[in-house]
């Protein structure tokens, strides 16, 4: 019996309205209510999933979301932090020097805040503060040195970020867990920091078997948690390259896919 689910948002959970859907709501609904814990797991901050836990009614003594790919996992109902990798002050001055070495835009989030050194600030930075609820600040980088940093983010047009990226030593992937979340975004976080970590350990926490866990989600950055569950689905809609890792392949995000895998999977509805 599958006891924990962990959910991807965009491109998974939302359809491409940015909805939820009416299936999908009572799908996880019924989950819960079987006693599944279902875990919403994304890049995002806390602010920028409350309206989304608040219609999943998983706001509760018992819930938990993981954030920042992997760096904070928390208990929703109070934000207490269970699992926390962030960023230290010499990753800062590090990832933020190779931004300007390898010419792209660049902002690092806090609990509270985005910050950016780039005196023009990349769209990008602006459209992450709209997406997610959070301010959005500039300072140096000298200002920014003494701030707790949980991750960062390489953000420019697609071509002038794959360009970045291909300048990108592979040191640096071997110091940082690095995932592309989006054409226009390169997040960096802990090494230690990934969805695969953050979902073992809550399930750990827990007392969930590797067996008893699922995963579902389409895209690069939702890799790590589906390698290590026991259950891995991957929406219709997803990554080539990430279908490769599924037991199951659910229907697309603009089809219910997540109600589908629930039903299907947990609930083992015929």
């Amino acid at each position: 019996m599958i006891k924990l689910v962990a959910i991807d948002i965009d491109g998974t959970l939302l359809n491409d309205k940015r909805e939820i859907t009416e299936n999908v709501k009572n799908a996880i609904q019924d989950a819960k209510k079987a006693g599944v814990k279902i875990v919403i797991t994304t890049g995002r901050p806390l602010p920028g999933v409350k309206d989304i836990l608040d219609q999943l009614n998983l706001r509760e003594e018992g819930d938990y979301v993981i954030t920042y790919n992997g760096a904070l996992v928390q208990a929703t109902d109070t934000g207490e932090e269970f699992i926390r990798e962030p960023l230290s002050k010499e990753d800062f001055l590090e990832i933020e020097t190779e931004s300007r070495r390898i010419a792209v835009h660049m902002h690092a989030i806090t609990s509270s805040g985005i910050y950016t050194a780039n005196r023009n600030i990349g769209r990008y930075s602006v459209h992450e503060s709209f997406l997610v609820n959070m301010p959005l600040y500039y300072r140096t980088a000298e200002e920014m040195g003494d701030l707790e940093f949980v991750k960062m983010m390489y953000i420019d047009e697609p071509q002038i970020l794959d360009s970045a990226i291909e300048k990108l030593d592979k040191e640096f992937y071997e110091k940082y867990t690095i995932v592309k979340s989006a054409p226009f975004y390169l997040e960096i976080l802990n090494k230690k920091a990934s969805k695969g970590n953050a979902v073992m350990h809550l399930a750990d926490k827990l007392g969930i078997k590797v067996e008893e866990t699922m995963a579902i989600g389409d895209e690069e950055n939702d890799r790590s948690m589906l390698e290590v569950v026991g259950n891995p689905v991957v929406m219709e809609n997803g990554n080539p390259e990430i279908k490769k890792l599924a037991k199951y392949i659910t229907k697309s995000n603009n089809e219910d896919g997540v109600s589908h895998a629930i039903k299907t999977y947990v609930l083992e509805e015929k």
